[in-house]
């Protein structure tokens, strides 16, 4: 199937297509045309690359599941590395998180202490 085709099965752009097979995650043969022909398993490839990467993890990670991406990685038990992978996310994660926060905190802060007292309004 063309580009095309894979895009609008998976529900990803053409362009993040062309960004998992730069990235060795996805692979295409050339026609006579040089437009870039998939075969049928690209499909299930590209929605376990989708699921991993809306899991959290990035492109980097994601190139470690290679092996597994044309199975059913959802329901797979989790490898030893895949464990490991996931937990390093997630504290990279939850460093991101606690940074975000601790920034709504203080801009929070800021604006308690440069709101406009109280006007007495008269009637």
């Amino acid at each position: 199937m063309r580009i095309g085709e894979l895009a609008r099965r998976t529900g990803v752009s053409a362009r993040a297509l062309r960004h998992y097979e730069k990235a060795g995650l996805v692979t295409s043969s050339r026609a006579a045309n040089g437009y870039r022909l998939y075969e049928e398993g690209a499909v299930t490839r590209v929605a376990n690359i989708r699921y991993l990467l809306d899991a959290g993890l990035t492109l980097e990670d994601v190139s470690a599941f290679r092996s597994c991406l044309d199975g059913d990685v959802s329901s797979a038990p989790p490898s030893a590395l895949g464990l490991e992978i996931a937990r390093e996310r997630l504290a990279v994660l939850d460093a991101r998180v606690a940074a975000q926060t601790a920034a709504r905190d203080r801009l929070a802060r800021a604006l308690e202490a440069k709101a406009p007292k109280a006007e007495c309004v008269r009637t």
